[in-house]
């Protein structure tokens, strides 16, 4: 059997055990997803599963990313409306849905976390979002730096889906999403269009910030560094790295 068949059917086999565990964390959570109810569930041999996976933790790892990317992949549909501002809302409501509709695979994603260890479906999730938070202030209408954009809004959306999961259904206040997520976008973004004198030097500074990567190598790393640091300093309002 030459090496393209061999790796064509191992990427079978490793479907087929994903879409087996995927079925498994639906229907009993993380508990029901042992390597023995896998492999049988699967048709394969345990000794196949650990090859694959390693152990039980790197096999949830992979199920909980491929239950993810699943899930986007029916959402396609949601493409990019010119306003990004409007893409992070839109994301938002896509993120919300995602956890009440998926809640085995979003606990396993953000719920079941450990210090220090980012879920690797999380880690996917949240550099969309600092993609999407990037766009904004690419658009000049971020009010602070993109990382602590793309936290806040993230932490907030994580709150809000863990909070509606751990909510009975018939209980659930769904008005909460949309409350929380204007909240956090007013706070972080501004309108289109001229803003205020305050809030139109920090978005300024955040567009440039966002752009310098991109800009012709007319400065050395030195300077670029420094500039970075004033630009990070306006955008927080002169807070960040001043003496205390």
């Amino acid at each position: 059997m030459s090496a393209e068949k061999i790796s064509e059917r191992s990427a079978d086999t490793r479907e087929r055990i994903l879409v087996a565990a995927a079925e498994l964390l639906a229907e009993g959570g993380s508990d029901a997803v042992s390597t023995r109810a896998v492999a049988q569930a699967a048709g394969v041999q345990a000794p196949t599963l650990y090859r694959l996976f390693g152990d039980k933790k790197g096999l949830l790892d992979a199920v909980t990313v491929y239950g993810f990317e699943r899930y986007l992949a029916d959402k396609q549909a949601m493409t990019e409306t010119g306003d990004p501002v409007e893409d992070v809302r839109r994301g938002w409501d896509l993120h919300i849905d995602f956890g009440l509709t998926r809640p085995s695979f979003y606990v396993l994603m953000y719920g079941a976390v450990r210090p220090g260890e980012r879920p690797a479906a999380a880690g996917e999730a949240y550099a969309v979002l600092v993609g999407m938070m990037e766009q904004v202030a690419r658009a000049g209408r971020l009010r602070v730096p993109v990382p602590a954009a793309a936290q806040m809004v993230q932490a907030a959306g994580v709150g809000v889906a863990l909070t509606l999961i751990a909510t009975p259904a018939d209980a659930r206040d769904l008005g909460l999403s949309a409350r929380t997520r204007d909240t956090v976008l007013a706070a972080v973004t501004t309108d289109p269009g001229p803003a205020g004198d305050q809030g139109g030097a920090a978005s300024r500074a955040v567009s440039l910030a966002a752009v310098l990567p991109e800009l012709p190598e007319v400065l050395s790393p030195a300077e670029t560094s420094l500039l970075r640091e004033w630009l990070e300093r306006l955008a927080s309002g002169g807070t960040v790295g001043r003496a205390r």
